[in-house]
């Protein structure tokens, strides 16, 4: 009998799928769908590793909360493996991540602590300082995705590997968001191993500080640093879980751009993802126009569009005049 033993055991070897209304173009242009994890995202796949590497680390016993700065998607991961290992999960999140998401993170056990977005990292609200609180307050393990190099890990051994066996190695671009870093990270160390021609391009939202890192070495003003409503990418810091070295080139999206193309995609490909993934297939879309017939850009769309509905409505997107 073939029968898992659990969800996790089901993690991972996501399709490929061609974009082909998208971008009708000469080059081919494939996305790797990771709303087919067990827990919607790809951020299942960080959170099993985080646990597993703090266990043989020992840095957890049994019965032990952990606690997890998170836009969610990593709280659910997180949460996943806590429920079914036997661990405590608190989770801290902004204001601006999305309703379903939160009740998503209570309906798998979890608390949920909501801190303000619009406040300095280093604020003592943040959900970073919030997290680091609820640890020292609790004596709880902190994963802390942004550092944990068993996030960028993760992808090496997994994503990474499935991309090369999916396209038999035919893969020339690989285009990713980049969030903490780990998924872009991962996946363009195992690649440029294997084909050191491969050219990784990290998507990074108007307002993030990733672009200007990349071509300046250092963080851009505080001015230059600002919102924006594209969910679960961009950073106002720099995380310890992002490679730079395997980045070859950082392109910036706007937020109309990204949720115009979240609606692109659903009406054109029948493929329903957030705003993140929908900057990534902006971003992919444009590093492929110029390509030729030999060229393979390959993309992630880490979620799914249902985990933001709250947002991918007609209220929402004319109040921020996002509407298509």
């Amino acid at each position: 009998m073939k029968i898992s033993e659990n969800v996790l055991e089901i993690l991972g070897d996501t399709p490929l799928v061609r974009l082909d209304r998208f971008f009708p173009g000469r080059a081919t242009l494939a996305v790797k769908l990771e709303y087919f994890n067990p827990g919607g995202s790809v951020k299942d796949r960080i959170g099993l590793s985080m646990i597993e590497a703090a266990e043989e680390a020992g840095d957890l016993e049994p019965g032990a909360t952990i606690v997890e700065p998170t836009s969610g998607n990593t709280g659910l991961g997180l949460a996943m493996a806590a429920t079914l290992k036997g661990y405590r999960l608190v989770c801290t999140v902004t204001d601006k991540v999305p309703l379903e998401k939160i009740t998503l993170l209570k309906a798998y056990g979890a608390e949920v602590v909501i801190c303000p977005a619009e406040v300095d990292p280093e604020d003592p609200s943040s959900y970073y300082k919030t997290a680091e609180r609820i640890r020292d307050e609790r004596g709880a393990f902190l994963p802390y995705q942004y550092y944990n190099q068993a996030n960028p890990e993760a992808h090496y051994r997994s994503t990474g590997p499935e991309i090369w066996q999916q396209t038999d190695g035919r893969i020339t671009h690989w285009v990713a968001g980049i969030g903490t870093g780990g998924t872009i990270s991962g996946v363009a160390r195992y690649l440029k191993e294997q084909n050191p021609d491969i050219r990784t391009i990290g998507v990074d939202p108007v307002g993030s500080v990733y672009r200007h890192f990349k071509e300046c070495g250092e963080l851009p003003p505080a001015d230059q640093i600002r919102p924006y409503l594209i969910d679960g990418i961009g950073e106002d810091l720099l995380p310890e879980s992002v490679w730079m070295d395997a980045i070859d080139e950082v392109i910036t999206v706007d937020d109309r751009s990204a949720y115009q193309a979240v609606f692109e995609l659903s009406h054109g490909e029948a493929i329903f993802t957030g705003s993140s993934g929908g900057a990534a297939a902006v971003a992919a879309r444009q590093i492929a126009e110029p390509l030729t017939e030999d060229a393979l850009v390959v993309t992630l769309f880490p979620d799914s569009g249902e985990r933001y509905l709250s947002k991918l409505n007609d209220d929402w997107l004319q109040q921020h005049d996002l509407l298509p």
